[in-house]
């Protein structure tokens, strides 16, 4: 089916890629060969026209019908690229490689062609019922203790002492810093607190204030590292004339009766059991959540997924432009990271191959379980999966959807709603076993496994079975 005035016919290419014929409609082409005209027409000076009001067939005649439409073209090729990727039905990965034909005469429509790689193929052994390690949700009283010092920690109030300062007491004081005896900017700062020991100023500064006292004036030397925010300090050494004005220390409250009240409960035991369950279900959504991907790990074991290297490479790159993508909002570039990370781009694209190979071989399993299982989300299970992006939005699922449908973008909705429930199938279909009868099964092989059966090195035969 043609969308947005496309079509497309589909030829499989060796190693998972594909070759895209597409066909923009005359009639499509001619819709935005008049939007082009009309843009171009706002700022063109016709005599007998207002400025803005020349109409488009007197904008192709001025300007020549291969200009305007060469505009239309390069304005639109990004949205025909689009839906001919959906029209084709396929899961794009890694750049296309596009050619474009000739610009179309009146009347023809426009061709172009992609070639892509495109999600791998996956051959299904069994997907059900299998047998997987599944931990058990246990809360020690250790961890129960942890929570209980956090929110001691929380609800510590700090004292000023009449003593010298030592690590984990805060001090304020007024400060100001020169190098080579000129102070220089941002280097000033009066009643500022800080905690010795936690590490959040130039290293050494918080050191040279151990053992200071209220009205006490230190000098404190400190050496910019080589890296420092700021270029103009960046390895230079400074002094800061420090004024020590109070020296704090945190109070912490006994875990008694009266700190239980304050946190809403009668007793020290009710407030234990409420820390004890609010850890039990957090361990038992995390217990879940690796349930689900040891399934899906040990369908795709069972299953023949064929991944050429250019596909692993080409997800790598993926990967690494989404990490940029979103540090690009934190302010940071990438050639700012790689310097950062003491990295090269090519050792990145290496370290993001492993986990390139493991999303392509789990997307293409959840495809074959959804073709396999015949699964077609509705417009029920879609709104479901965006309520809580309908809360967020306040809006309902209903009004969400219809403006997804409308942007044309809802076959990625059902897809990412069919591969859940392709993973809710067959993790609600596996037989749940301990996590060492899990790691003994691991050591036993047979066979019919090969040489890339059990792990390395020593391996149990499984009773009656051949040498």
């Amino acid at each position: 089916m043609a969308r947005s005035g496309v079509s497309t016919t589909v030829t499989e290419l060796p190693e998972s890629r594909v070759r895209v014929e597409a066909q923009v409609a005359p009639e499509e082409i001619e819709k935005r060969l008049a939007h082009a005209a009309r843009s171009l027409g706002r700022s063109l000076r016709v005599p007998g026209f207002r400025a803005g009001k020349v109409p488009p067939p007197i904008v192709i005649q001025r300007v020549g019908r291969e200009a305007v439409l060469d505009e239309a073209v390069r304005d639109n090729l990004s949205v025909w690229y689009t839906a001919a990727i959906d029209d084709a039905q396929i899961a794009p990965i890694g750049d296309p490689d596009l050619d474009l034909g000739d610009l179309p005469g009146e009347g023809q429509p426009l061709t172009f062609s992609i070639e892509i790689g495109v999600r791998p193929k996956a051959t299904l052994g069994d997907y059900k019922e299998l047998e997987v390690g599944r931990a058990e949700a246990e809360v020690e009283e250790t961890a129960v203790d942890r929570e209980l010092d956090g929110l001691r920690e929380r609800s510590g109030r700090l004292d000023t002492v009449d003593r010298a300062a030592g690590q984990g007491d805060f001090v304020v004081m007024d400060f100001v810093g020169s190098i080579d005896g000129v102070p220089f900017p941002g280097g000033e700062g009066r009643d500022q607190m800080i905690e010795l020991g936690s590490g959040r100023l130039i290293p050494g500064f918080e050191e040279q204030l151990q053992g200071s006292s209220a009205g006490e004036q230190r000098e404190v030397s400190v050496d910019f590292p080589d890296d420092y925010g700021a270029a103009e300090l960046a390895g230079k050494s400074a002094v800061f004339d420090v004024t020590v004005k109070e020296v704090k220390a945190k109070s912490l409250p006994e875990v008694d009766e009266d700190f239980a009240i304050e946190q809403g409960f009668d007793s020290v035991d009710e407030l234990r059991a409420d820390i004890r369950e609010r850890l039990a279900t957090a361990a038992g959504a995390r217990i879940e959540a690796q349930f689900r991907e040891a399934v899906l790990d040990s369908v795709v074991s069972h299953a023949t997924v064929e991944l050429p290297d250019a596909l692993v490479e080409a997800r790598a790159k993926e990967l690494w432009d989404q990490m940029a993508h979103s540090l690009s909002h934190q302010g940071i570039d990438r050639q700012t990271y790689l310097k950062i990370a003491g990295k090269s781009e090519d050792e990145i694209l290496s370290e993001a191959k492993p986990d390139a190979e493991t999303q392509l071989r789990r997307e293409a399993v959840l495809a074959a379980i959804v073709e396999a299982e015949g699964i077609d989300p509705s417009d029920d299970d879609l709104e479901e999966a965006l309520a809580g992006d309908a809360e967020r939005s306040r809006t309902s699922p209903k009004k969400l959807l219809e403006r997804i449908k409308s942007a044309g973008r809802v076959d990625a909705l059902k897809e990412d709603v069919a591969h859940a429930k392709a993973l809710d199938a067959v993790v609600d279909a596996a037989k749940p076993i301990s996590i060492d009868q899990a790691k003994a099964r691991k050591l036993i092989w047979t066979p019919e496994q090969g040489e890339e059966g059990a792990g390395a090195g020593g391996r149990l035969w499984t009773p009656g079975s051949a040498a």
